[in-house]
């Protein structure tokens, strides 16, 4: 049965050929490397708001399992159209066109719209730039975009673009609810999502390498968000550890990931998937915690004492 609702083959009769390149660069605005690129500069810079933006992290990782979980379950094809043919268009343009308006793999739901939704929405939930009002209209702005880009290029239906923003809506009114009902512990919390996520994801998939990979990211960002958390409690003068139920849990949990990561990725060496699973949950959890670490008063002061001591 068809997905489709028949505007397609007008749009594309209207559309010049330039039009591709335009949407084309549009719907980089829902692409995983944007996204993360996007959430993970606002976490380095935003050190106020770092709780916040961790949440959305994980909000974040946690999307990318559920909607890899998602596509499997469904499995349903991309529709077998484009907006231009890539021989249409001239040759300087082709790498272009191929990396921003093709896409591969399952189609329903839209990953795009489900990640933009849940993404946008939630910097507008959680950053404290300008008003709550500019905000969310940005944020709905942004979505509505990228998902009449992922339409217009042909690589979606409207049902698959109405059903990934359907359901990035439902997850992040439950997600909301957790978070804020626990604001100390959102960081935690969204990262702990996104594990079990990344686990239900592997399960469903059938070891998808997404699924795999994702799930080693999480582990990794689960266990960084405990040191950085630990860092910034012995910056505050809330330690040491031992004297701290707490925080003794928080070093235990964030070490025995650790260990299981470094074991994976030597363990399982030169197996790619595994390896690369345990040594990207290795590299996300310093990216999470090397920021915090930066800012702590008390690397600042050893850095300020380390000119003085070598002269």
């Amino acid at each position: 049965m068809s997905r489709g609702i028949g505007w397609f083959d007008s749009f594309r009769e209207l559309a010049p050929e330039w039009a591709v390149v335009v949407l084309g660069l549009v719907t980089q605005l829902g692409d995983v490397w944007f996204l993360g690129l996007l959430v993970g500069t606002l976490y380095w810079r935003a050190a106020d708001d770092r709780d916040g933006i961790a949440a959305v992290a994980g909000v974040l990782l946690a999307g990318l399992s559920l909607i890899t979980g998602l596509k499997h379950v469904f499995a349903l094809p991309r529709p077998e159209r484009v907006l231009v043919e890539v021989g249409a268009l001239p040759e300087t343009v082709h790498p272009l066109y191929e990396a921003t308006a093709t896409a591969t793999g399952y189609g329903f739901p839209s990953g795009h719209a489900l990640l933009t939704t849940i993404v946008y929405l939630s910097l507008a939930e959680y950053l404290s730039v300008g008003t709550r009002r500019r905000r969310y209209l940005g944020a709905v702005g942004i979505v509505t975009i990228v998902c009449f880009s992922r339409v217009g290029l042909g690589v979606h239906y409207l049902v698959d673009i109405v059903a990934g923003i359907g359901v990035g809506l439902v997850f992040l009114l439950l997600t909301w609810g957790l978070l804020n009902r626990y604001p100390p512990h959102r960081g935690t919390l969204g990262f702990g999502l996104a594990v079990g996520l990344a686990a239900i994801a592997v399960v469903v998939s059938g070891a998808d390498p997404d699924a795999v990979l994702l799930f080693g990211a999480s582990l990794g960002a689960f266990a960084g968000w405990q040191l950085a958390v630990l860092a910034r409690a012995l910056d505050s003068g809330r330690g040491p550890i031992r004297d701290s139920g707490r925080l003794t849990a928080r070093a235990v949990g964030a070490a025995l990931v650790i260990a299981a990561l470094i074991a994976a990725t030597g363990y399982y060496w030169p197996v790619t998937l595994f390896a690369g699973s345990g040594a990207l949950g290795l590299a996300v959890a310093a990216l999470v915690v090397l920021p915090v670490l930066y800012r702590s008063e008390r690397v600042s002061s050893f850095r300020r004492r380390s000119p003085s001591r070598s002269q």
